[in-house]
């Protein structure tokens, strides 16, 4: 007797091999109707060789309700060094265009299949730390620091090393203005996090130490008259920035890209990456951000 392959009704684009060209069709685009994993590997990286299979099987057994996206560093950086992958293997989830979850490293197949159930919406109710978590968000939304501070510090007493919770403690400290405190609750984050929060509060605390001149009408005025000084408008840029005006520091540092991407070893590209990451990988300045500069690299 025989048995029809269970993945034989699968769809053929289900796992793909994607390049810097196809990247915004393939995930993107793809992940506007499912999720999207991007597996970042290269053909010398060990972990990756083990990663890669287990990933592709854990899809398989999603039966469609997640695809995969593999890319090789070596022969496609972009996109990678757009999303600041430091090592390999790293895997960033995509839904609805943008980057909503991620790990670095080989992992074992149960949490493979925790993270894509927890992608595709299939894990179990949200948990207690979910909860404060959410509950958190809601209250710094609303401006109540206080309630944000009790959320995260009881989700904190439940899981200390929970990155979201570690974030939204900092950034409590960061909105109301103790900047030493913010800084040493972020420190406790591990140095290697990848959690797009931890990130966003760490580039939020780089910008905020340079110093923001009372008065920015000289760099204005220096633009004005030469548009072509791409220092005085990268100064201008950090100005802003360093004041909390990331969206006036986006616009000038994509300006400097349009004009001259190559400047000073892509100082201005390497900039937007901190300014998006500070303003928050979700929010608006960040997803407008990232398709403004990508509409440039890739006209």
């Amino acid at each position: 007797m025989s048995f029809a392959d269970p993945t034989s009704s699968l769809p053929d684009d289900l796992i793909l091999d994607g390049t810097d060209a196809s990247f915004m069709k393939d995930v993107v685009e793809a992940s506007r109707s499912q999720p999207v994993l991007v597996d970042f590997w290269a053909s010398w990286c060990g972990p990756c060789r083990q990663l890669t299979p287990a990933l592709e099987k854990a899809v398989r057994a999603a039966k469609g309700k997640v695809k995969l996206v593999k890319i090789d560093v070596d022969a496609n950086p972009a996109y990678a060094q757009q999303l600041r992958v430091q090592s390999i293997p790293t895997v960033y989830a995509f839904r609805n265009g943008q980057p909503v979850d991620g790990f670095q490293g080989a992992i074992p197949d149960s949490q493979l299949k925790a993270f894509i159930e927890r992608l595709t919406g299939e894990a179990t109710g949200p948990s207690d730390v979910d909860q404060l978590l959410s509950l958190g968000a809601e209250s710094m939304q609303l401006g109540d620091l206080g309630g944000a501070a009790q959320a995260y510090a009881q989700a904190m007493q439940l899981e200390p090393d929970n990155p979201r919770a570690i974030a939204g403690m900092a950034r409590v400290y960061l909105a109301d203005g103790d900047t030493e405190q913010a800084r040493q609750t972020i420190a406790i984050a591990p140095p290697d996090s990848k959690d797009p929060e931890v990130l966003s509060v760490r580039a939020a605390l780089a910008l905020g130490a340079a110093e923001a001149p009372s008065d920015t009408a000289a760099l204005e005025a220096r633009v004005s008259a030469s548009p072509d000084d791409h220092q005085a408008r990268f100064d201008l840029a950090e100005a802003l920035a360093a004041g909390g005006q990331l969206e006036g520091a986006v616009d000038h540092l994509l300006e400097i890209v349009r004009r001259d991407r190559e400047w000073n070893d892509q100082a201005a590209r390497k900039k937007l990456l901190v300014v998006f990451d500070a303003a928050g990988a979700n929010s608006e300045i960040a997803r407008s951000g990232r398709r403004r500069l990508s509409s440039i690299l890739f006209a």
